[in-house]
């Protein structure tokens, strides 16, 4: 993990995200491969941010701005790192922001890194 990576405590692996989406591990790679969902393989079994499910439901503002960010080259572990870390424009963390309802402001910081 880089050093000025995120500290988040909650990950789910795909048995895990089967669980709280109510969905089949097949439905969540399909997430995941269709960029609903983002996560990585940082401590051996690949796993997503349990902040990226929102009542039962990926969080619906993430695909966009993920998106967005693959547009510019960002990796999966640097999107994830962006998303988790303090942004000093928006005055908190990019998913904080996307949880508010703020995803046109995260957006707009994500495409000036570009």
């Amino acid at each position: 993990m880089p050093e000025n990576a995120p500290e988040t405590s909650d990950w789910l692996t795909i048995p895990e995200l089967a669980e709280a989406l109510d969905e089949t591990p097949g439905r969540v790679r399909r997430l995941l491969d269709e960029r609903y969902l983002i996560g990585s393989r940082r401590n051996g079994a690949f796993a997503v941010p349990a902040v990226f499910v929102v009542d039962g439901r990926p969080l619906s503002s993430l695909r966009g701005t993920v998106i967005v960010m693959q547009d510019a080259a960002f990796s999966d572990d640097e999107i994830i790192d962006w998303l988790l870390a303090e942004e000093e424009t928006l005055g908190r963390t990019p998913i904080a922001a996307l949880l508010a309802g703020h995803k046109s402001e995260v957006r707009r910081v994500a495409r000036a890194l570009a």
